[in-house]
């Protein structure tokens, strides 16, 4: 897997902007649950005030407070004085239409302060400001007045009787006075407990009120403001997201074809060995099937690698930061679960994973062969029987992915039980912690957001490792395919054909025996095939024939001895070099989807059309060509399907032909030919051909009659060389291959002859 991933290097800008963005979208989603907590908390409960801090205050109430903390001149600097007499005429009307009590007393307005003026400002209003609220109180301040004069001598209780409780804490002694204040604020601390920014807060609304403030507009105002505020992060999270989703995805699919190309060009390397090794049916779905699955797999990956840690992480740190850690342990618990239900699915999916590939690999072979041999399946009747085979492997692979999928939609249901039963947890414990006022209800709201995100973490981190072990294994099955090491390969240092000896094809003493094989196929070949001569190849069944034309263009490699063309060991060339100079016809004529025009200029795509016409036109081609309405315009379907065998062949021959090489080769090329066009077609080959080397595989007699030189094959080894009328001398082999053919009077110019050769008198 890793080595795919380091496939991605390239595209290390898409990464960089996928990173940054996934962290912006984290940290934007983690901030909505603040907002929300925000809302409840502050525009709901608290009426939009946000801290102890008042805005605004009386100047009556701000010189009370200063009888309970000694910050006078720190708490005088940070707000300033509105009065008739220190404010323009137009700054009065709009502070008096916004604060009534203006025009009957005094206010304080707090000046632009930072963050830590704002800390030092809650610490010291927080009490004095409770204390405030509760002189105000009539039904507070009796009780309070009561236990202030139990405090004072009779003399004093006596002079402050008819007093209010402030003008009583005013005018007793400063020392008398900070012993109450002492104690008033302790007996505070016992009834508040935790929440003394929450009751510092009902104060200042107290205040607020007081003063004749809007509260429901105050209320309404930070409702909408969060409200906004909340849209426009929401807005940042889908942003970021398209933009992550964007990126990623077209990694991923870089990715894909980057893997489809090399997978594709490697293949295109492949000799015979290698495609025996790998089936044409595993090939194609490791091509398509397996790189899907690495396709996904990276989209998935690189959103929840960074995304679902760093949702992870940042919600845990905000969930300590909102519970005070006393929720921890239920965060602990819902992560413990999550990864025991993943462990325990993914011992019982991973089995399934690594066999469904292999699954997909026999669908895909029954299928091609089924569909390759559909006539020879038809002509024996033997339909029921292959649609029992297919059937066998599709019901295989249904099972198991029916397996896998029913795991996997057992999962869902199971981990979205145990989120909705942690929700309950949490509202079971956040719910008692607001009832012991140590939590407020957005605080759990947010806590309740934070787990989600948390759970939801280690869900996708789950997911991932779940979809992981099968992208691994198709990551190693794309990685067998590209590290395949190539029988057939290219030297470092390549030599150059020798021009002056074109078409020259050398067999010196050359063995050949297939990969893995225990006897060898071929047993030290030699015989040279020179240029403006045919070199034809003739035997029994199996004898080696093609496997002979197969090492001249490099299909497998010589595994004794030395093939050299042009003077040059083949193995010491480019094998495109060799190739260029090679026209080879296999015994089975192969068509590209298409037209005529392109299959027969297959070699050189620029070719002139009056090079084609003519090699159509020695291919013998022309007459069922110009038969059809588009000529050489007409569709050929894949595989040639839509001409017959000898119209595939003929057109095979063309393309070779207008390749113009300096080494023919044909394979068995003109079996699909009738005695006629045979005949012909080899005569109007010979004027091409008077100057390059021409090599024909044969079966039958009449093909090789006129060669130069005639190699007869038996098991392997050559049993004859020379001319028709040398070996129909000089090897039995090669007469009976032809008295099995032809009778002595086809065989032979005259009657004389044949006795001659017979050795009859």
């Amino acid at each position: 897997m890793f080595k795919l991933l380091a496939r991605t290097r390239n595209s290390w800008k898409s990464i960089i902007i996928i990173i940054t963005f996934l962290i912006v979208q984290a940290m934007a989603e983690l901030t909505l649950p603040d907002y929300t907590s925000r809302i409840v908390n502050v525009g709901i409960q608290q009426n939009g005030i946000e801290n102890c801090v008042p805005v605004v205050i009386r100047k009556s109430s701000l010189e009370n407070i200063m009888m309970a903390t000694n910050e006078d001149d720190f708490i005088f600097d940070k707000y300033t004085l509105i009065s008739k007499n220190n404010v323009s005429k137009d700054d009065y009307e709009k502070y008096l239409k916004k604060y009534p009590i203006l025009k009957d007393e005094d206010l304080y307005i707090l000046n632009k302060i930072s963050e830590d003026d704002e800390e030092k400002l809650e610490t010291i209003f927080a009490k004095p400001l409770i204390m405030l609220y509760f002189v105000q109180n009539e039904e507070q301040a009796s009780l309070l007045k009561k236990y202030v004069l139990m405090q004072l001598s009779s003399q004093d209780v006596a002079l402050y009787m008819n007093n209010s409780l402030i003008d009583i804490v005013k005018h007793i002694p400063e020392e008398k006075r900070n012993e109450l204040i002492g104690a008033f604020g302790e007996q505070i601390d016992k009834k508040v407990g935790g929440m003394l920014d929450q009751a510092g807060i009902v104060a200042v609304k107290a205040e607020y009120e007081a003063i004749g403030m809007d509260m429901n507009k105050m209320q309404t105002d930070y409702i909408w403001k969060s409200g906004f505020q909340m849209l426009g992060v929401a807005l940042i999270v889908m942003a970021s997201g398209v933009i992550v989703m964007f990126f990623s995805s077209g990694l991923a699919c870089r990715l894909a074809r980057d893997l489809r190309e090399e997978i594709f060009e490697k293949v295109l390397k492949y000799s015979n060995k290698e495609f025996k090794e790998f089936s044409t049916a595993s090939l194609i779905t490791r091509s398509t099937n397996d790189i899907q699955q690495i396709q996904g797999m990276m989209q998935m990956m690189f959103r929840t690698i960074i995304f679902a840690p760093i949702m992870g992480i940042g919600g845990l740190i905000r969930v300590i930061a909102k519970s005070n850690t006393s929720m921890i342990w239920i965060i602990g618990f819902a992560i413990l679960c999550i990864i025991t239900c993943v462990i325990i699915l993914f011992i019982i999916a991973m089995p399934k994973f690594k066999k469904l590939q292999t699954l997909i690999d026999k669908v895909n072979l029954v299928t091609r062969e089924i569909l390759t041999g559909l006539p020879v399946i038809r002509a024996f009747h033997k339909e029921r029987m292959e649609e029992k085979r297919f059937d066998a492997a599709n019901v295989d692979l249904m099972k198991v992915d029916l397996f896998v999928n029913r795991v996997m939609s057992f999962m869902m249901p199971l981990l979205m039980f145990l989120m909705n039963s942690i929700m309950i947890l949490i509202i079971w414990v956040g719910g008692h912690n607001v009832d012991a006022g140590t939590m407020q209800v957005g605080d759990m709201m947010a806590i309740m957001q934070y787990t989600m995100h948390i759970v939801m973490s280690f869900l996708m981190i789950s997911i991932v490792s779940i979809m992981l072990p099968r992208a691994t294994i198709s990551a190693g099955r794309i990685n067998e395919v590209l590290d395949k090491k190539l029988s057939i390969q290219d030297k470092k240092n390549v030599k150059c054909l020798d021009k002056n000896r074109k078409g020259l094809v050398e067999f010196k003493n050359v063995s050949f025996r297939y990969p893995d094989a225990d006897t060898e196929i071929l047993t030290d070949i030699n015989f040279t095939a020179e240029p403006g001569k045919t070199t034809a190849i003739i035997g029994s069944t199996g004898s080696g024939k093609s496997t002979i034309v197969n090492l001249i263009p490099r299909f497998y490699d010589v595994t004794g001895g030395e093939l050299c063309i042009d003077g040059v060991n083949i193995k010491e060339v480019s094998q495109e070099s060799l190739r260029d100079i090679i026209g080879f016809v296999p015994q089975k004529g192969v068509l590209f989807s298409g037209t005529i025009e392109s299959n027969i200029k297959f070699a050189n795509e620029n070719m002139s059309d009056e090079k084609m016409y003519e090699a159509a036109r020695i291919a013998q081609a022309t007459e069922f060509i110009e038969t059809k309405p588009e000529k050489y315009k007409s569709p050929i379907s894949q595989g040639g399907t839509n001409v017959s065998g000898g119209q595939k062949q003929r057109l095979s021959i063309a393309r070779a032909i207008a390749s113009d090489p300096e080494i023919y080769v044909f394979d068995d090329s003109f079996s699909a030919l009738d005695y006629k066009t045979d005949a012909k077609l080899r005569e109007e080959l010979r004027p091409v051909t008077k100057d390059k080397t021409v090599i024909i595989v044969a079966q039958r007699i009449n093909t090789v009659l006129n060669a130069d030189q005639i190699i007869t094959l038996d098991e392997g080894k050559i049993v004859g060389i020379g001319t028709h009328s040398e070996l129909m001398k000089n090897c039995e082999t090669y007469r009976q291959i032809a008295l099995s053919q032809l009778t002595a009077e086809e065989l032979t110019k005259n009657g004389e002859e044949v006795k001659t050769i017979y050795g009859e008198e």
